[in-house]
């Protein structure tokens, strides 16, 4: 899909009130082969063209299986991966083209959370260091009283010890761990932050603690979220809207009380349809279905729709058409020719 063509089918929200748009978004790997003279044989088409747009202080949830591009779309809207095509506008400034020390100063307004709280705080720093370090970095508080003074107040806006400022990432748990990772990212005073699979690697009553927190974030300092996750109750309490993806694109886009009340997409309603209920004698009623086949290689998607492999609603022409994102209700958005 082209950048012309992915504006067209872009889902529009009411003007003045967007802070992020993605467009035509392709993020291809190139796979190599030679050992002196390297030469792409192929590529990984991690994200193929697709174009979502984030208002201000909502929370979007991208969700789908593992592989199917959610944090590759995080890392290219950090620009921590180059594009193939397309392009990330933030507050009206395309992010691609803009040069690095005007990207270092917009990363101070956008900020990440990563999934892997273990790996994602350097284990030979203070968490006191680990929180101040971007704000010596960026200039934010050159006075380090001042820094030590803002720490704490960020340990205990987000429910931890002013004393964990003296500790090391391997004298706390993984809840705690999330949470200096939580902080760290407040430390810019953003207004946009990526959570990229924020609370996967936590217990279960911990990401609890994890998602109520951010909620209250989002609330006190007015902040927005594109919340990567795969799993769908973290999504439905947390997000006002849901995109789905699907091997590299999106198939189906609305609000999120919409979305798991009436999902349109087949892909979505096998989603949903996986999700346990907590009532035993409804579960053993109601009907799943369940997906046949495997996902296919992001090298070598499908022609026309990249689900029709395993849907069970595929007619011969969701072989050879690609079908874009349309409004079928207000607000709800489905890539499928047979809805």
């Amino acid at each position: 899909m082209s950048v012309t063509e992915a504006d067209t089918n872009t889902p529009q929200q009411a003007l003045g009130d967007v802070l992020l748009q993605v467009k035509g978004l392709k993020k291809h790997f190139p796979i190599t082969d030679g050992i002196l003279v390297k030469r792409a044989v192929g590529h990984v088409k991690a994200v193929d063209g697709i174009s979502f747009e984030v208002r201000k202080g909502e929370t979007l949830g991208l969700v789908g299986e593992s592989g199917c591009g959610k944090s590759t779309t995080g890392r290219c809207i950090l620009q921590l991966d180059q594009l193939t095509e397309g392009e990330i506008i933030y507050d009206g400034v395309d992010l691609s083209t803009i040069s690095r020390a005007e990207l270092n100063r917009m990363r101070e307004r956008i900020q990440v959370i990563f999934q892997d709280p273990f790996s994602s705080l350097n284990p030979r720093m203070k968490i006191g260091d680990i929180i101040a370090e971007p704000m010596h970095v960026h200039g934010i508080e050159p006075d380090a009283a001042k820094r030590r003074e803002r720490v704490s107040e960020l340990l205990t806006v987000c429910g931890l010890s002013p004393r964990f400022a003296d500790r090391y990432p391997h004298e706390m748990s993984g809840g705690q761990r999330q949470r200096v990772g939580i902080a760290r990212a407040l430390s810019m005073r953003p207004e946009f932050i990526i959570c990229d699979e924020a609370v996967s690697a936590l217990d279960v009553s911990i990401q609890a603690q994890v998602i109520n927190l951010l909620e209250d974030l989002r609330e006190q300092f007015n902040l927005t979220y594109l919340f990567i996750a795969h799993d769908l109750s973290v999504v439905r309490h947390l997000c006002h809207r849901v995109a789905v993806m699907y091997l590299g694109k999106i198939v189906e886009l609305a609000e999120s009380d919409e979305l798991f009340d009436n999902p349109m997409h087949p892909y979505t309603q096998a989603l949903l349809s996986a999700v346990p209920v907590p009532d035993p004698e409804l579960e053993a009623s109601r009907a799943h279905q369940v997906m046949e086949g495997e996902v296919p290689s992001p090298i070598n998607p499908p022609s026309g729709c990249v689900f029709h492999t395993r849907c069970p609603k595929a007619v011969d022409s969701c072989k050879t058409a690609m079908p874009v994102l349309k409004e079928l209700r207000p607000g709800h958005w489905v890539a499928c020719t047979e809805v």
